[in-house]
């Protein structure tokens, strides 16, 4: 009895055992296959990570191939810029020396009197004789010429066109009867009239005085007023002092304030008086109009240079004067030897 009860106690230890183990093999079972799951996951991981590496890897390659080209371009590139820039200097040196060539050649063929035209000429490098410049037009075309040169080749008729001009030089123009169809106000003909007394020499009775330093000429309203008496038969000497201070109105209006007005104090037969002097500087730009030799020679002595400047005008239109009658009241004219 003992050894079959010994037996059956060894069988249950052992079913017991048995159903340990089939429990155990079961976790173990479900074990390997989460791990068997994982390691698949591994795999697919480990296979897609090694297709991007392929990817990165070919992009790494082709990069460097890029880095490499580009790099052996700049080392190209800088070679050319350094050649580049050597043919710039030398390029610059030489613009800079022809440009001075052609500045020396235009001097000396404007010095010959050639016309040249505006757009072709730098005139502040232009170094000339005299050290002026004036521009005059023909056509639709503007030139530069040494003052009053005519052009040797006889290409053109250039000269200062009409609208040019100013308008008292216009007015200056007219003969008699154009000039008082023009206006019929007597201070604008007298300034014209004044005007052409100092331009054209065969006016004859010219009140206007030489100047010095930066005053190319002058005319005193004491001495103007006799010229108007002159110039006006029957004119009595009031109005005509009334007249003086209306031509100077004009001739400042007419001139496009070219000219300027200055007080100076004069004496006479002991006595001191403020008398006007109407004035044309030196540096006025007056149309066709250059200083003379003494003018520019008492610039030199003041040591005042003026340099290349432009003599010429530019474009005026024409003005028409205000009409004005001997009836218009006229102002009371001051400093004509020193009278109020």
């Amino acid at each position: 009895m003992s050894n079959a009860a010994d037996r059956t106690h060894d069988l249950e230890s052992l079913a017991r055992e048995l159903a340990a183990i089939r429990d155990r093999n079961e976790r173990l079972a479900v074990r390997v296959e989460d791990l068997e799951d994982d390691l698949h996951r591994a795999t697919d991981r480990v296979d897609t990570l090694e297709d991007e590496t392929d990817v990165l890897r070919d992009e790494t390659e082709t990069l460097r191939s890029e880095n490499d080209h580009l790099r052996d371009r700049l080392e190209d590139l800088e070679t050319e810029t350094t050649s580049t820039s050597a043919a710039v200097e030398a390029a610059h040196r030489r613009s800079g020396a022809n440009k001075q060539r052609l500045e020396e050649l235009q001097s000396r063929e404007l010095e010959k009197g050639a016309h040249l035209l505006e757009t072709n000429v730098d005139r502040h490098e232009i170094d000339v004789d005299g050290g002026r410049l004036e521009k005059i037009r023909t056509g639709d075309e503007c030139y530069y010429r040494l003052p009053d040169a005519d052009d040797p080749l006889d290409r053109s008729d250039a000269t200062l066109a009409h609208a040019d001009l100013l308008p008292i030089q216009q007015l200056a123009r007219m003969d008699e009867d154009m000039l008082r169809s023009t206006t019929n106000a007597l201070p604008s003909r007298l300034a014209a009239k004044l005007w052409k007394a100092r331009t054209d020499p065969s006016v004859g009775d010219n009140p206007w005085q030489s100047g010095c330093k930066n005053v190319r000429e002058y005319v005193k309203a004491s001495d103007l007023k006799h010229w108007i008496r002159r110039r006006e038969p029957g004119t009595s000497d009031a109005y005509a002092k009334k007249l003086v201070s209306r031509t100077i109105d004009a001739l400042l209006d007419l001139s496009k304030n070219r000219l300027a007005v200055r007080r100076k104090r004069e004496r006479k037969n002991g006595l001191e008086y403020t008398e006007r002097r109407v004035l044309l500087t030196a540096d006025a730009e007056i149309p066709g109009e250059t200083r003379g030799a003494a003018d520019a020679d008492a610039d030199d002595s003041s040591g005042d240079h003026a340099g290349t400047e432009l003599a010429g005008t530019e474009t005026l239109e024409a003005e028409t004067p205000g009409t004005e009658t001997a009836d218009t009241p006229l102002p009371k004219t001051p400093d004509v030897h020193g009278e109020d």
